[in-house]
């Protein structure tokens, strides 16, 4: 599996074919309706992102192999997008390597300034949920040891 810096790199590489805002959305929005869909079970109260003005879903557990699997969703489009589009590039990683890389395509992509102020919100609240799940799961391998 690649690396959380060489997934980053194809994004950037995907969307620098779209010059232009409407297209990246479309892109964003294709990625939302092909995401998996997430069990119902794990659409719980306790897996809701707060910060997020849409609903969105983010549950994380560790594989066998100390990686970190995600699943997500949201009731709205294009963040349902965004959803994917972090879980391309965070899970599967470890939570070291979720911690230690930070997530440079968001300001290569332009994503923070041509995003609306609440998705722009939503998004940071997603990327700071999984970034906790991270620690806490760094946290418990380091107990292991």
């Amino acid at each position: 599996m690649s690396t959380i810096q060489e997934r980053q790199a194809k994004i950037i590489s995907d969307f620098s074919a779209f010059t232009d805002w409407e297209d990246r959305y479309k892109k964003i929005i294709e990625m939302g309706k092909s995401l998996p869909e997430m069990p119902e079970e794990l659409k719980t109260e306790q897996n809701i992102v707060k910060g997020c003005q849409s609903q969105v879903w983010l549950h994380a557990a560790m594989s066998d192999d100390g990686k970190m699997m995600l699943v997500g969703d949201s009731d709205a489009l294009i963040v349902k997008g965004l959803v994917a589009l972090l879980l391309k590039v965070y899970s599967g990683a470890t939570p070291n390597e979720v911690l230690m890389t930070p997530p440079e395509f968001l300001r290569a992509l332009g994503f923070e300034g041509n995003l609306s102020p609440s998705r722009a919100n939503g998004l940071h609240s997603m990327l700071k949920q999984i970034k906790l799940y991270a620690t806490a799961f760094d946290y418990m391998l380091k107990l292991k040891k």
